[in-house]
């Protein structure tokens, strides 16, 4: 199954190249990918002289320099020869800006950045890319071993724009023949006291109520047998909460979708994504999109 043909990877030119490039080979056959782009976006392409030491042999300057650079990195990967591979390196004031162009400009259906866990640098290109690209994003962590998941975490709001994104996990899971775990963050509202119940017994009837809810969303899927796991927003962070629940479980990957209400905001991500993305570099995860349909946001955003 071809779930994303083409696919972006960002490199930066550190130690976490190879590392990507490495876990990236794992996922290219399951992912369905016939053509790579590798792009290095910097504001200076000028070559530091510890890289320069390590490839004496570099003879052009600037973009032909890095982009030589690069495509040593990947075939000492072993990268597989039947994938087409387009290597480049690009300026830019703004390296998210430029980035994204370069998305839209090869039309990728995923974008897959590395997440550093021990390893220098901030993140920052790899979180603005999930929170805005116009297409898929998944993100692969500096120390997890580089190995297909086994069990997969999704969470689900029970929103109409969510079984898209439920459907796409089902698919993945069944590919893998992986677990996949939904999961659904409940909480009491405030002024339950008026009722009155007392706490507990309100904690109950609300995850009573999405016991429902979830029983009648995943009725419209392939495996209605799959059992939800309600969690209880005590107010801590979401990101934190969900991290510890799926070390709990022994989960690998997360899936995650965008907001969804309208077609403007489907680019962008909603809270729960955004502050897992914030606390997550050591679990793999997969941010879908809907490819296209928010393209005319995406423009008018960046002023293509």
């Amino acid at each position: 199954m071809k779930f994303f043909s083409k696919v972006m990877i960002g490199l930066d030119m550190t130690e976490m190249d190879e590392i990507l490039i490495q876990k990236t080979v794992v996922f290219l056959k399951f992912l369905g990918v016939e053509k790579c782009y590798f792009v290095h976006v910097s504001k200076n392409l000028a070559i530091p002289d510890e890289i320069l030491s390590q490839y004496p042999n570099l003879l052009a300057a600037g973009d032909e320099s890095v982009e030589a650079i690069m495509q040593k990195k990947i075939d000492a990967q072993n990268f597989p020869k039947d994938i087409e591979v387009e290597v480049f390196a690009e300026e830019g004031d703004h390296p998210l800006e430029t980035f994204l162009r370069w998305a839209k400009i090869k039309d990728v259906d995923l974008i897959i950045m590395g997440r550093k866990e021990t390893l220098k640098g901030s993140g920052a290109l790899a979180n603005g890319v999930a929170k805005k690209a116009p297409c898929s994003v998944m993100l692969l962590q500096e120390k997890r071993a580089p190995e297909l998941p086994k069990q997969i975490m999704i969470p689900t709001d029970f929103s109409d724009h969510n079984h898209m994104i439920y459907d796409f996990g089902e698919r993945i899971a069944d590919q893998l023949n992986a677990k996949l775990i939904p999961v659904h963050i409940f909480h009491v509202p405030q002024g339950y006291s008026k009722t009155g119940k007392s706490y507990d017994e309100f904690v109950e009837i609300m995850k009573e109520n999405a016991r429902k809810d979830y029983k009648n969303f995943v009725s419209k899927h392939n495996h209605p047998e799959l059992e939800c796991d309600f969690i209880l927003d005590e107010g801590e962070d979401i990101g934190e909460t969900l991290l510890k629940e799926a070390h709990k479980m022994d989960v690998d990957m997360f899936i995650m979708g965008s907001r969804g209400r309208t077609k403007s905001a489907a680019i962008l991500l909603g809270s729960t994504a955004e502050k897992l993305i914030k606390v997550n570099n050591v679990l793999p995860m997969i941010i879908f999109k809907k490819k296209g349909e928010t393209m005319g946001f995406f423009e008018a955003l960046f002023r293509i």
